[in-house]
């Protein structure tokens, strides 16, 4: 019954988490007031290896689940699911170390800077294009796997 909880439970809140840090929190932090560039990336760092830890954990959880109710996991479900952990480990293993090379090299270049210096980047590169895309598939997988769960749960 526990398995069952979980796999109902956690693609949703997984979905919940990327949406909140991802497609809020972090647009929104740039915009509040004394928010340097160098201190929202410093920040964005730390949140998105947290995020991402916490999601491994989820997505651990998830399996471990599925391994004792494989009857709720149909095979598009199973194909979700697997989208949604196939990206965490393309943002873990690749693409969040190259960023994090980079905007370490940012944050870097910022504390050498004094007074009203501004120090800017570009933003929008391939690795940070690939990043977000990578989380739209998060966003767009767990909750269709979520709901499909549900439903076989119903059946």
């Amino acid at each position: 019954m526990f398995a069952t909880v979980l796999l109902v439970m956690l693609p949703f809140v997984w979905f919940g988490m990327v949406t909140a840090i991802s497609f809020i929190e972090t647009p929104l932090k740039f915009k509040a007031p004394g928010m340097t560039h160098a201190l929202g990336v410093g920040i964005g760092r730390l949140v998105f290896k947290v995020l991402n830890i916490v999601e491994a954990a989820l997505s651990v959880l998830i399996i471990g689940a599925w391994t004792q109710q494989q009857g709720l996991v149909t095979m598009p479900a199973g194909i979700l699911l697997a989208i949604a952990a196939a990206a965490l480990a393309l943002q873990m293993l690749v693409l969040r170390p190259a960023m994090g090379q980079r905007t370490k090299a940012l944050s870097d270049t910022a504390l050498t800077h004094t007074g009203s210096t501004a120090v800017k980047a570009k933003v929008a590169t391939a690795t940070h294009v690939s990043y977000i895309v990578s989380e739209m598939l998060k966003v767009a997988a767990l909750p269709l796997a979520g709901i499909l769960i549900v439903l076989e749960l119903a059946a």
